[in-house]
């Protein structure tokens, strides 16, 4: 006899990725310490996250330190310091970064740099800001709502086999109420409908910072600059806009050249490094350049190892999405993530076969991956 017992099962299903979409939902919305917007007052490397992502603040802090003359960068992609004492966070992971050898690959430097903890920090702090949607938590949403199709799917299943099995009963059992999988549907596509994740790892709230800072006149940040530094207007130009933007402002085309390689460079590494994981990569960890973002204002991210890097993207000044995945110089091919059973965002580690892989045996990015791919591999 079939009756309505026999959508115990899906019901079940339903209710539960309801409440679990319900609960990601939540933590995407929440705002873990909400302040009014700061307008222009805004450090520029957190201007630059929230405008680009991890990669513009790369590029920010290193244009900081050519303009003090704290690095050289050679149109060959070499950096080299010629300052051993960091201004803040991010100089020291770019110091940090470089070694004691004092120089190093632009491309490798900048896929470390922006997996660093110093950097992986300004995304945690904008989004408990409520200015980003943090990318982990994003990635949580979209599973719960896939859960949920899926629950909506099994109660699609079980309406059919319960009222063919109840037409092979030849009438002698109750036939199930169509009331039933009715209700289920529309509990479940209701909260689909309702649970839409928002686009872009941009908040609202961040893009009205965004278009404080974004008045038609060049920004100079008040804090972020070096003391008694020139350069605030240029710098506040590339944090906002990025080098395509700031380039003429900056006139240095072997700086600008470089640098733009690099992000080009590190930008097919990590696209490489999808179409490997997506092609049936073994292990047991997420792609590790995986799109998780595109606003309004062109920034494309990318995300996703699931490691300790949440903010693993920003846009690059190619136009292409960049990841923090790893970068070897002159590397030739690309692999993801292998059979580890925990995956970060990448190995920054070079090696002599010239192969770039984007996933380590290790459950960090660098040092950590911050709070996206960071320290909540960013993004």
């Amino acid at each position: 006899m079939w009756d309505n017992s026999f959508f115990i099962v899906p019901a079940i299903l339903v209710v539960a990725a309801v409440l679990y979409v319900d609960h990601t939902g939540r933590r995407v919305r929440h705002v873990p310490h909400p302040k009014g917007l700061p307008g222009g007052g805004l450090p520029l490397l957190s201007a630059a996250f929230l405008a680009g992502g991890p990669g513009r603040v790369f590029d920010t802090a290193l244009v900081r330190m050519h303009l003090a003359e704290r690095a050289v960068v050679s149109r060959g992609g070499t950096v080299t310091l010629t300052h051993d004492r960091p201004y803040d966070a991010v100089d020291e992971a770019i110091m940090t970064a470089v070694g004691p050898t004092g120089s190093r690959d632009l491309g490798p430097l900048r896929a470390d740099v922006m997996r660093s903890p110093a950097v992986q920090a300004l995304g945690d702090e904008l989004a408990d800001r409520g200015l980003l949607r943090h990318p982990d938590r994003l990635k949580d949403a979209r599973k719960a709502r896939r859960l949920l199709w899926l629950a909506v799917g099994a109660v699609v299943l079980f309406s059919v086999l319960s009222f063919v099995l109840a037409g092979l009963d030849d009438g002698r059992g109750d036939r199930p109420a169509v009331w039933v999988p009715v209700v289920l549907l529309a509990l479940g596509l209701v909260t689909l409908f309702a649970s839409r994740p928002a686009k872009g790892r941009i908040t609202p709230a961040g893009q009205r910072q965004l278009s404080l800072m974004n008045t038609g006149k060049p920004w100079t940040p008040g804090s972020g600059l070096y003391p008694r530094a020139t350069g605030g207007e240029v710098l506040g130009a590339l944090a906002l806009g990025g080098l395509a933007v700031a380039g003429a402002e900056l006139a240095n085309e072997e700086l600008q050249e470089a640098m733009i390689g690099a992000a080009a460079q590190q930008a097919v590494a990590q696209q490489a490094a999808a179409r490997g994981a997506f092609g049936g990569s073994s292990g047991s960890g997420s792609s590790c350049s995986a799109s998780y973002a595109s606003d309004s204002s062109g920034s494309s991210g990318s995300s996703s190892c699931g490691g300790a890097v949440s903010w693993c993207g920003g846009s690059s000044d190619t136009g292409t999405s960049s990841g923090c995945g790893s970068s070897s110089g002159g590397s030739s091919s690309s692999h993801s993530c292998g059979s580890s059973s925990s995956h970060s965002c990448g190995s920054s580690s070079s090696h002599s076969c010239g192969s770039s892989h984007s996933c380590g045996s290790s459950s960090s990015c660098g040092s950590s991956c911050g709070s996206s791919c960071g320290s909540s591999c960013g993004s």
